[in-house]
């Protein structure tokens, strides 16, 4: 093997070894013993700085348009429901009980909702009023997009884009060219933060959503009537909120399957409420 080939293997053994190094699990099982380990190369602030400001972003353009927190009957009742789930989210990971948690919502018809890195969460009107969802059905939602910030889905995309740009740039690299890693970190976030979640994903934010919303009180089989009304109202495709994959009828398979886990957390809860309490800033 030349010089140029044993660098070239040397450098990709090298990435190969970071990302190993970088495997690791950014939640607790909980009851539902979710876990799976995660490539996670860059770091969350780096992404949450990335996300909030995507998310002030979003406000701005709302306000501009008169379009954020006008519907003030369903803002109250979305924040009302966030301050009953935020408590949970200490038995997946402690530190995001300190996260700077903020609920708003958009006056848009999509069917949409979604919980940014860092605990930033919108919804769209459209999707309350569409699917005339019930507070268990809107905790389903807010529960399920809670997830993907504890599990750090969207800082696990930027990872593995970056990952493979980074791969790419060795090449380069090794061949005469090369590119700069805040570059690298820019793309892999362009394209991280906007690519749908994958099928291993959407199923750990289902399972994991789903102990929120039994902990905070919440009827578990909301989930499933949620999943029910989003197949009706999509003729039984995607939609805008969240990805194709799984499909309606498998998310709704596996959620019926794991109701029984959580079900005693939900009975527990109802017979011991939480006090009530702002988490969330009113604004």
């Amino acid at each position: 093997m030349n010089v140029k080939h044993l660098a070239k293997a040397s450098g990709l053994a090298l990435i190969l070894a970071l990302g190993l190094a970088a495997c690791t699990t950014t939640t607790q099982q909980g009851a539902t013993g979710v876990s799976r380990q995660q490539l996670l190369l860059v770091s969350s602030s780096e992404v949450e700085a990335m996300a909030a400001q995507s998310y002030q972003e979003e406000l701005t353009k709302a306000t501009s348009k008169r379009a954020l927190n006008t519907d003030k009957a369903n803002l109250e009742r979305i924040r009302q429901i966030a301050d009953r789930l935020i408590p949970q989210v200490g038995t997946f990971r402690s530190d995001a009980l300190a996260w700077r948690w903020e609920v708003n919502l958009e006056t848009r018809d999509e069917l949409n909702a979604y919980c940014a890195p860092g605990g930033k969460i919108m919804f769209f009107t459209g999707i309350i009023n569409k699917l005339k969802l019930t507070d268990d059905e809107i905790a389903a939602i807010m529960g399920h997009e809670i997830a993907h910030a504890l599990r750090e889905h969207g800082r696990e995309r930027v990872s593995q884009a970056y990952a493979q740009n980074a791969g790419l740039s060795l090449v380069g690299a090794l061949t005469g060219m090369s590119q700069g890693t805040s570059t690298l970190l820019q793309q892999a976030a362009q394209i991280g933060l906007t690519l749908p979640n994958g099928r291993g994903q959407e199923s750990e934010a289902d399972i994991i959503g789903l102990e929120l919303l039994a902990r905070a009180g919440y009827n578990p089989n909301a989930s499933v009537t949620l999943w029910q009304k989003m197949a009706a109202a999509t003729g039984n495709s995607s939609g805008s909120f969240l990805s194709t994959h799984p499909g309606n009828a498998q998310r709704i398979n596996d959620l019926q399957a794991a109701i029984p886990k959580v079900m005693p957390l939900y009975q527990q809860a109802r017979r011991s409420p939480a006090p009530s309490r702002a988490i969330v800033p009113r604004t």
